[in-house]
């Protein structure tokens, strides 16, 4: 049984910088992706950025060059570093851990492990 606790939001101003963590308990395969999504009240979660276990990072479109996604393993911890952030990035994110590699790995219904999430509010 894997649980996802996540920590980091907060409330920031718009071009500032945030690192959410995620700590993982239980056993999560090495090769399965882990991902961050977020979601606004009304609208379908969205994919952030992922790992795709040994494979390389993904991130959405609106995310790249600002966000950045590691993963500790001895840590046992998944990261994301925000920076550059706008009001549009204000959301609740969620930390999440799939139990295989997917090739859609920003698509919440590939994960199986949801945290209960960290809220950012980014001012402008």
């Amino acid at each position: 049984q894997v649980q996802l606790v996540e920590s980091g939001g907060g409330a920031v101003q718009a071009r500032g910088s945030l690192k959410l963590s995620c700590e993982v308990h239980g056993n999560v395969d090495s090769g399965a992706c882990m991902g961050w999504f977020r979601q606004v009240p009304g609208k379908e979660r969205e994919g952030v950025a992922a790992i795709r276990g040994f494979s390389g990072t993904v991130y959405a479109d609106s995310v790249k060059g600002r966000f950045t996604i590691a993963k500790d393993r001895a840590k046992k911890t998944l990261y994301l570093q925000m920076s550059s952030l706008k009001a549009e990035d204000t959301a609740m994110y969620y930390c999440a851990a799939a139990d295989r590699q997917t090739f859609t790995p920003l698509v919440w219904s590939q994960y199986n492990d949801w945290g209960q999430g960290t809220q950012v509010t980014v001012s402008s």
